[in-house]
């Protein structure tokens, strides 16, 4: 009985552990995935908060900067599965292209703390989305959060649009595939319906959308 005991434990606690770990894992993935379908910050048609914000050459860019043209802010962090999915696929950089052509303003947001394990120097982000020719206007750092809590903005990536005249036209998901086939397997893109609708004069037909990805690292 003595030399069966600490043989029975071991087994208990081997379970135990497994059990703790998947537990673990399930809920991570719960919380990446499935989370934030909290209201947002702000509603449809309100004007969108001014910021002010450096690039990653140091440049100052405010929102203000671009009024009377439609603005898409995209948070990021190359340290999503999600982000990388959007870029490895050529997803992202074909709306950036597609509609930098169309006189939009497209501004990549990262508000990833400079103490977490994903935060990334200018330097390093400028590396990583040169080498995933990345198209956008500006990539701007974030570094207090202040910016990304102001908007709501819960997971990357997370969307939005402001039309000419100020006001938040469409925030939410870039598309209706919630996993990580980065577009592939999307049947609705709202960032590409709602952008276009705006360019036509049209009143954008899907406002609010639940998004999707990683956590933003605040």
């Amino acid at each position: 009985m003595n030399q069966e005991s600490p043989q029975k434990t071991r087994k208990v606690i081997a379970r135990a552990s497994v059990l703790i770990l998947s537990m673990m894992f399930f809920f991570s993935i719960v919380l990446v995935t499935v989370t934030h379908a909290s209201a947002p910050g702000l509603a449809a048609d309100e004007m969108a908060p001014n910021f002010t914000l450096t690039d990653l050459s140091g440049n100052s860019h405010s929102l203000s900067d671009f009024k009377g043209k439609p603005v898409v802010l995209e948070w990021t962090n190359p340290g999503c599965p999600f982000v990388v999915a959007h870029y490895k696929t050529g997803n992202m950089q074909s709306l950036q292209k597609k509609y930098k052509e169309k006189d939009v303003v497209w501004l990549v947001m990262n508000s990833t703390n400079p103490d977490h394990h994903d935060y990334k120097s200018s330097k390093g982000l400028s590396e990583i989305y040169t080498e995933w020719k990345a198209d956008y206007t500006a990539q701007l750092i974030d570094k207090t959060g202040e910016v990304g809590k102001l908007y709501s903005a819960k997971t990357t990536p997370h969307m939005y649009i402001i039309d000419k005249t100020g006001k938040l036209a469409y925030q939410g998901a870039i598309d209706d595939d919630r996993s990580t086939n980065g577009g592939t397997k999307a049947e609705v893109n709202y960032v590409q319906r709602a952008l276009d609708e705006l360019l036509a004069g049209k009143t954008v037909s899907t406002s609010l959308t639940r998004p999707y990805g990683c956590s933003i690292k605040y």
